[in-house]
């Protein structure tokens, strides 16, 4: 039973008093993390030196008392101490080359959240799993829409208060929880993502793509109209923008959570999942698709399959994104010509099977996470056992039968 850190998300309705309380918060927890941002870029741009999290503590220590940052002092210091952590995790991940150079927050275009530890606020948890949560400088609970209860006995180690671009307000608390796996299933299962339908699984189930951005086009394209009508700085351009960032949130919700349904029920049904390694980042660089991608949200759907598979004993099967599932004839295994996205029916000149592209792929991606396929261990291996196997397709040959066949070049 793999015990996990996971955190629960509910909406939260603070009162006017709770609302600018922690708005001010979030407020100081931007312009800290920006002064400390600018002073790392400074000391390393002058003098090639690097600031570590002690000497941002010290700074921060030192901005509480003047007289220009002397507000800093009406909030918690927690949150403020939490956001030089993610600063230097930032840079710890950008000197690594696990992600890119930190960037400053802004006001309007990043997500705002302040993170408190388990000494600035106060957990009660009730008899139904509902709880009683009150963080410091605050003189009363938090309202709380309880939609989900937390498990028995759970203590939160974190409690991260955020407010999106609609304005709402969310409140997540970090639990470390051990979660029951699954009982054991034989079935097994193949996916092929598309945007006809956003899932095809190797049994020949076709699940339709809800297409959530494109059913709410025309109000997303109303709202867009109306803030460009609005003057720059005007109240009624942030009115607009709030309206623009709510039809978003109505998108995104709707595409969680219909993500979130359909995991969980592959999941819960089959032992193990085979899928595709798609490049999702180099596929919308196709402007024609890029759109409809997006909107698909297939590296969401990845997501998800991974960590609820390593949550419930589920085995995740990722083929190599170079392997021509829709092209490989899931009876026989040959591999066919060229095919463009405008073919979707195809018959394999070596069997004779008729094949559906979305079906047959999915067929291929389960046969190869099955074993009866190679997956490859690199792209470059991909690319030149793709080169083989058209070439002995083209030869006659029989396909080839397993990974030891495909050999790099010496060089």
């Amino acid at each position: 039973m793999p015990t996990v850190k996971r955190a629960y998300r509910y909406r939260c309705y603070p009162t006017d008093q709770q609302a600018a309380q922690l708005a001010r918060t979030l407020g100081c927890v931007r312009l800290v993390y920006n002064k400390a941002l600018d002073a790392r870029a400074t000391a390393w741009s002058l003098d090639q030196r690097r600031i570590s999290y002690a000497q941002t503590s010290a700074m921060l220590t030192a901005w509480k008392r003047t007289q220009e940052l002397a507000f800093l002092n009406e909030v918690s210091s927690v949150p403020l101490q939490q956001a030089l952590r993610h600063l230097h995790a930032a840079f710890t991940a950008f000197w690594q080359g696990r992600a890119r150079y930190p960037r400053f927050k802004s006001k309007k275009r990043s997500r705002a959240s302040a993170e408190y530890t388990r000494s600035a606020f106060r957990w009660h948890q009730h008899p139904d799993g509902n709880g009683t949560l009150t963080l410091a400088k605050t003189s009363q609970p938090l309202p709380i829409r309880w939609s989900r209860p937390l498990p028995n006995g759970a203590q939160p180690s974190t409690v991260t208060v955020s407010r999106d671009a609609a304005g709402r307000w969310f409140v997540a608390l970090l639990v470390t929880q051990t979660i029951d796996p699954l009982p054991p299933v034989v079935q097994q299962v193949g996916l092929d993502t598309g945007l006809t339908s956003l899932v095809t699984l190797s049994t020949g189930e076709q699940i339709a793509n809800p297409r959530h951005e494109r059913h709410n086009r025309a109000r997303l394209a109303r709202a867009q109209r109306n803030l460009a009508r609005k003057r720059i700085g005007s109240a009624n351009r942030a009115k607009a923008r709030m309206k623009l960032a709510r039809v978003h949130a109505r998108i995104a919700d709707r595409r969680r959570d219909h993500l979130h349904k359909l995991t969980t029920r592959l999941v819960r049904e089959n032992q193990a999942i085979a899928i595709e390694d798609l490049g999702v980042r180099g596929m919308t660089a196709n402007h024609t698709l890029a759109r409809a991608i997006s909107d698909a949200a297939w590296a969401e759907l990845r997501r998800q399959l991974e960590y609820k598979c390593a949550w419930y004993s589920r085995d995740l099967l990722v083929i190599d994104r170079f392997w021509p599932s829709s092209r490989t004839c899931s009876t026989c295994g040959r591999l066919a010509d060229t095919m463009g996205l405008s073919v979707r029916e195809w018959i394999c000149r070596g069997c004779g099977a008729s094949h559906d592209r979305d079906v047959n792929a999915a067929l291929a991606a389960a046969a190869c996470g099955a074993g009866g396929r190679p997956q490859r261990e690199s792209s470059r291996m991909g690319r030149l056992a793709v080169k083989q196997e058209r070439q002995r397709a083209t030869a006659g040959l029989p396909a080839l039968k397993g990974r030891e066949e495909v050999k790099l070049p010496p060089w």
